[in-house]
């Protein structure tokens, strides 16, 4: 079967030896799986209880080049380990009973048909906390409708508010009509539910991480998405932006990328926000423009636990 996970469709026959666009072949490749503290507050709550968190599973490979990116060492697909379906669900179990309060799924798309599998044995073995599907945005909408019964939050990015940034930055022409789409399916299959904890157990996020320059793009974005969902939707508007260390810098990089979001930029956003109506918001400080928030992709999680 030729491989059409992704607006790509990149055809790569990935179950016989195959690779695909994103990196991957027919194996599941992970690099941790592990609670992770430094989600949404209602996805990996407010950080107070180290026992609880987002039961988080990053996976390697992506269906974007974002020439920024900050999670490069398992986007481009170097670090991680092959895994089967059957220990990607007991990973699931396993971080169910770590105290997770779901299971968040980091960069999932190419391998969305594992995935529900995984989601299968791991639900007959007891899995019962919600699953949060964490992906670029970049969508399409009929993966999203297969999630129906499997997905229960969508944490979603929408990158760009138009092409033109989106070939440049994360090397795709479509990527709106795609984010569009799939937004749509997200909503639709997602409305809003909080426990009394007030952890999201279902419902869509949208994140957007604000580009340094980029203020009236931004606007653009929330100005659209807010038309449409209202505050049917949780909106995360981040200002975390870092750009590539020199030794990841390539000689085509964009040159406007290479500073921080600016406190002035940022804070004009939040007031625009404010101003169109949006309240089911969550807004970053100026400590979050930092690496401290990405976790080493050491593999933690990912083998079997040895009993002693």
């Amino acid at each position: 079967m030729m491989c059409d996970c992704c607006p790509r469709m990149c055809g790569a026959d990935r179950e016989n030896g195959g690779i695909g666009f994103c990196g991957a072949s027919d194996k599941i490749k992970t690099a941790r799986a592990a609670l992770h503290f430094w989600e949404e507050p209602c996805i990996s709550g407010d950080g107070s209880d180290r026992s609880r968190g987002s039961g988080t599973v990053f996976f390697s490979g992506c269906n974007l080049k974002c020439v920024y990116c900050q999670n490069a060492p398992i986007s481009r697909g170097a670090a991680g380990a092959y895994i089967d379906i059957l220990r990607l669900a007991e990973i699931m179990l396993e971080l169910q009973d770590s105290g997770a309060y779901n299971i968040n799924l980091v960069t999932p798309t190419h391998y969305v048909s594992q995935i529900r599998s995984a989601i299968d044995i791991s639900r007959e073995g007891g899995l019962k906390i919600p699953i949060v599907y964490n992906t670029s945005g970049y969508e399409r909408p009929e993966i999203i409708e297969s999630l129906k019964g499997y997905a229960d939050i969508f944490l979603t990015d929408y990158k760009y508010s138009n092409n033109e940034d989106a070939l440049r930055y994360s090397g795709v022409g479509d990527y709106v009509e795609y984010a569009d789409a799939a937004l749509s399916r997200m909503v639709r299959l997602a409305p809003l539910s909080f426990d009394s904890d007030g952890i999201m157990q279902s419902g869509v996020i949208v994140r957007h991480l604000m580009l340094p320059g980029k203020l009236t793009e931004a606007k653009n974005i929330l100005k659209r998405i807010f038309t449409l969902y209202g505050n049917s939707i949780y909106y995360s508007i981040m200002s975390q932006y870092v750009p590539p260390g020199k030794e990841n810098i390539q000689p085509d990089f964009p040159p406007e990328l290479m500073k921080k979001v600016s406190a002035r930029e940022y804070s004009k956003l939040i007031d625009y926000a404010d101003r169109i109506g949006i309240t089911n918001a969550y807004i970053q400080d100026g400590e979050s423009a930092s690496e401290s928030f990405i976790p080493p992709f050491d593999l933690e999680g990912v083998f079997r636990r040895c009993i002693r």
